[in-house]
């Protein structure tokens, strides 16, 4: 299972700190990462990690930060410098590793665990 938390409302420029902390299994050899929906589109990949490499959708580069601490079996999206169009809610998903590089995993359609979502609402 996968549980998320850390969303809230914050003005233009504020930062937030995503938490998405699993149970039942442990990271390694998972693809852990962030997507978002807003209303009326679809579930976009944000960013994913896995054994410490990263991937970040262009809309994320310079302003988020994925992370993970296998101690507490939980990956964390820092956002620094939040627009109105991060407003969204926000999901964590995990799926098992192969051979391709993370960024060919951060897709929607291939996640298979996914977490309740949170709410980002950035104001302007």
């Amino acid at each position: 299972q996968l549980q998320a938390s850390g969303g809230g409302l914050v003005q233009a420029g504020g930062s937030l700190r995503l938490s998405c902390e699993a149970s039942g299994f442990t990271l390694d050899g998972y693809v852990i990462g962030w997507f978002r929906q807003a209303p009326g589109k679809e579930r976009e990949g944000v960013s994913c990690i896995s054994d410490g490499r990263t991937y970040y959708d262009d809309s994320a580069k310079g302003r988020f930060t994925i992370s993970s601490d296998d101690a507490r079996n939980t990956v964390y999206l820092q956002m620094n410098n939040l627009k109105p169009e991060d407003t969204a809610t926000y999901y964590c998903a995990a799926m098992f590793r192969g051979f391709h590089p993370v960024n060919y995993y951060c897709s929607a359609s291939l996640q298979t665990v996914w977490g309740r979502g949170t709410q980002v609402t950035v104001s302007s």
